[in-house]
């Protein structure tokens, strides 16, 4: 009789898991059913803007309802960040950020949110070309020549950043750790106050995109020192990555993704992720962000980027731990 109640029980917890299953799979094909909010977690007019306004375009045309922008500055973008964290998961409130999320758990122990947990990575879909830009007057005139000078005249050489605890400032961290350098960081809040020490000679090196970069190269007046992708730019092909000049492996990680809060359904994540593997591939958004800011095109599983969003965490964490970086440094 016991056994007759326990294979009622397991039929029972059977047919509701597959009850549930076909509950997920109706809601993925009914999605989007409405507009979907895509939380920009920086101003308007920012790096972010054009990308993000165009994948919210063409996944609109390709999912049929309005994906609709809302930007949402503040806190180094952990304000807009937690508000997707803590949305309701069911895929009408996504994420569009940057490298930044993977460095705010290693230099904020008191996060509202765990980007590990409270957020569902949905598609790394590009990442920047970069470089590190210097004034040409500076006693070195290749990446050796930085690193062989760096090394015999410790902290002799000024390293601009966008802010302490900043994305620049940790990758240029990393790369002194990595290469045993001792440099001195000059963090700004506007580029536009670095620039204007970086011409003056009073900053001698910064990572840059190559765009930003390319109008003070072509005057003359700024010179690529190396690439810091682990590829070499279309638009620069003749400079060399950091990784080709000595240090495999370094990459100054300038990227932008999607994600979801924790939670939401995988079928849901799988969906969007497939229509953004798309227009990572269309050729004219290849084009148009290659162009714009040189950007190389990726459009990855929720699985990949999972993996680099955790990659990044722990060596941002181990780098903080190892050095001692402040927020107020």
């Amino acid at each position: 009789m016991r056994s007759g109640f326990v294979f009622v029980a397991q039929l029972i917890l059977a047919i509701a898991w597959c009850s549930g299953l076909a509950s997920a799979q109706s809601a993925a094909d009914a999605y989007p059913s409405k507009p979907v909010q895509v939380v920009i977690p920086y101003g308007p007019g920012g790096a972010t803007d054009l990308e993000a306004r165009l994948y919210a375009l063409k996944l609109s045309d390709a999912m049929g309802r309005p994906f609709v922008l809302d930007f949402k500055p503040g806190a180094g973008s952990m304000l807009g960040t937690a508000l997707v964290a803590k949305a309701v998961p069911d895929g009408y409130s996504i994420l569009i950020t940057s490298a930044s999320l993977s460095v705010a758990p290693a230099l904020y122990k008191d996060l509202s949110y765990d980007p590990a947990r409270d957020l569902a990575p949905v598609s790394l879909m590009s990442k920047r070309a970069t470089m590190l830009l210097m004034n040409p007057a500076s006693p070195f005139k290749t990446f050796p020549e930085f690193l062989a000078y760096a090394r015999a005249n410790p902290g002799a050489i000024n390293f601009g950043t966008s802010g302490a605890g900043g994305i620049i400032h940790l990758s240029g961290a990393w790369l002194a750790s990595l290469t045993n350098i001792k440099v001195t960081f000059v963090h700004y809040k506007g580029s536009g106050t670095m620039y204007a020490d970086l011409l003056a000679g009073r900053v001698q090196v910064t990572p840059v995109t190559f765009t930003t970069g390319l109008p003070y190269i072509k005057s003359a007046k700024l010179k690529a020192l190396a690439g810091t992708n682990l590829e070499r730019s279309k638009l620069m092909p003749d400079v060399l990555t950091v990784a080709e000049q000595g240090v495999p492996g370094y990459e100054y990680p300038s990227w932008l993704g999607i994600l979801a809060p924790g939670g939401t359904p995988p079928a849901i994540v799988n969906k969007l992720s497939v229509e953004l593997a798309k227009i990572a591939r269309a050729p004219d958004v290849v084009q148009k962000l290659s162009d714009a800011d040189g950007s190389l095109m990726v459009g990855s599983t929720p699985e990949q980027f999972k993996q680099l969003i955790l990659t990044e965490i722990g060596r941002w964490k181990k780098l903080v731990v190892e050095t001692g970086i402040k927020l107020e440094e």
